[in-house]
């Protein structure tokens, strides 16, 4: 059963997009770079639908633009020095991979344009001094999963009936100390206990799922990172041996054997980034282009996993889900 998948409509005047016959401006190759805190192989997808929108846009690779990568494969430490490179070689704009990125791209520039994608709570974390009015080089999307955090413990406890859950985080990654936070509170609330599960590294993972085990907890959420991003494989192999059920705000866990996915459509935001590099290309300047948030949730079940795990995903679960995988 494959329900319509909507895709997340974001709010304010950046989807009126300028159309591609505007004239693009002329007499140079413009630089564009992208920091990512994973390796380029998850984050491909997203990538091309980047590139695609930018065209769309009348910016085509070779002729008024150049894109300038680099991945920090999951080593945050060298998120500043990668970040430090694309100022050097002049780029005019920063496109960043989530909050570490963000925080490096502004620990070593503040003149260049960086543009967020998909980054938690940029005025807690003082990237911007508001969305409405960031005030400096930093602007583009938040994904609010700090607040989301406590809808997702509420849909997972009515998913499995689960009266503890893990959570898997990183301690330095600067987002899920917000998303933590916002996981205790509404734990706290639901009546649920919740263990913090540490992963700083690629050879954390599997002592993770031993200390799962030894809690005896079959219900876990992945926080999203790009530890966990680029060892998707690993633990959701570990997932399907232990009999553990995965909820995560990464679309690629769902399709490989999570449970569940609840979050903004990753691929979605990458249509709104292209647009916010596009005005800033033309002339726009980040400190007068409000931050974007999404404002319609994926919701997507994959039936087959939760049949292996022994789950009845109850109806009013199932009625709520925008994709059902079988």
């Amino acid at each position: 059963m494959k329900r319509r998948a909507f895709i997340a409509s974001l709010t304010g005047g950046l989807l009126a997009a300028p159309l591609v016959a505007e004239a693009q401006p002329v007499g140079r190759l413009y630089k564009i770079g992208y920091l990512g805190g994973s390796s380029s192989v998850p984050a491909h997808p997203g990538i091309d639908a980047f590139r695609q929108h930018l065209r769309e846009l009348g910016w085509v690779e070779g002729r008024n633009i150049a894109i300038e990568m680099r991945w920090a494969e999951g080593k945050a430490d060298r998120l500043p020095t990668l970040a430090g490179e694309l100022v050097a070689i002049g780029v005019d704009v920063i496109v960043t991979q989530g909050s570490p990125a963000t925080r490096a791209a502004k620990q070593v520039t503040t003149t260049v344009p960086i543009v967020m994608w998909n980054t938690t709570d940029p005025v807690g974390q003082g990237f911007v001094a508001s969305l409405a009015k960031p005030g400096g080089n930093i602007t583009g999307l938040s994904d609010f999963s700090g607040e989301l955090s406590s809808k997702r413990l509420e849909l997972l406890r009515e998913a499995t009936r689960a009266a503890k859950v893990a959570v898997v985080l990183d301690p330095e990654h600067p987002a899920h100390a917000v998303e933590w936070k916002h996981t205790q509170a509404a734990a706290q609330t639901l009546g649920i206990r919740v263990y913090p599960i540490e992963v700083r590294a690629a050879n954390d993972i599997d002592a993770a799922f031993g200390k799962m085990l030894q809690e005896r907890l079959n219900v876990a959420i992945v926080l999203q990172g790009f530890i966990v991003s680029d060892n998707g494989g690993r633990i959701l192999e570990l997932a399907t041996r232990h009999q553990i059920a995965i909820m995560s705000g990464m679309k690629g866990y769902v399709r490989n054997g999570g449970l569940i996915y609840y979050a903004p459509d990753d691929y979605a935001m990458w249509k709104p980034t292209a647009v916010f590099v596009d005005k800033i290309l033309r002339g726009a300047k980040p400190a007068d282009l409000p931050v974007e948030q999404p404002t319609k949730l994926d919701l997507v079940i994959n039936l087959k996993t939760a049949k292996a795990l022994g789950l009845t995903i109850p109806p009013s679960v199932l009625g709520r889900a925008d994709q059902v995988i079988e």
